[in-house]
């Protein structure tokens, strides 16, 4: 089965019926850890819809015993979605003089995007990972946001060559947040989203709940 890139016409077809939920802070309450490697003075990446949080709060109870999600980023600025797209696509430009810009586009989709539909940028999205009772991180086989280039493909969920390990940490990761009502973005393991266009699609909504979030909270 083919992979539904970001870049899918089929994706940006999908209205928003935007609902007017608000960003919620991810380390209200203290249950869920976040990764704190990507602050900024706003903290916006610390910043989920309330429905998002609730999901991943949900998935988080579905875990094995000593096993819980740490959230690395989640809401995303627009201007700075816009800015990672547009750098991603100039490395790949620069390796792939050839390529014609609609091919362009869909190859940086696999790692960053588009900013007009970016889920990270509705606050729908989250980057996590798994971790131990210790909160060590578990193997997963890569990074989180290690790119297709550096991880050979195999950031790709279902990607061959994993370990053991990493395959049983991904399944396990998997089960809890599908359950829970979230959708992956294959070629991302650490890539959830609810709410979001891409949701909508997977799921076979007729709308999205979320659009761009920057208009429901003062964060920038």
């Amino acid at each position: 089965m083919s992979i539904v890139l970001m870049s899918d016409p089929r994706v940006a077809a999908i209205p928003v019926a935007e609902n007017g939920e608000p960003l919620a802070d991810v380390r209200a309450g203290g249950d869920l850890l976040l990764d704190d490697s990507r602050s900024d003075p706003a903290y916006s990446f610390a910043h989920l819809r309330s429905g998002v949080l609730d999901r991943l709060r949900e998935a988080q109870l579905l875990l094995p015993d000593g096993l819980r999600l740490l959230i690395v980023e989640g809401f995303r600025p627009p201007a700075l979605q816009q800015r990672y797209f547009e750098e991603y696509a100039a490395e790949l430009r620069a390796a792939h003089g050839d390529w014609p810009a609609e091919e362009l586009r869909a190859q940086a989709s696999r790692y960053v995007s588009p900013p007009e539909i970016a889920p990270h940028s509705a606050g729908a999205a989250v980057d996590l990972t798994l971790v131990d009772a210790d909160g060590a991180e578990l193997d997963m086989g890569t990074r989180v946001n290690a790119s297709p280039e550096e991880s050979r493909g195999r950031c790709y969920t279902l990607a061959d060559g994993l370990s053991p390990g990493a395959r049983l940490h991904r399944a396990t990761l998997s089960r809890a947040l599908t359950a829970a009502g979230l959708v992956n973005y294959p070629t991302e393991w650490w890539h959830w989203s609810f709410g979001d266009r891409y949701w909508a699609l997977m799921t076979g909504k007729p709308e999205a709940l979320y659009g761009p979030a920057a208009q429901h909270s003062d964060l920038s």
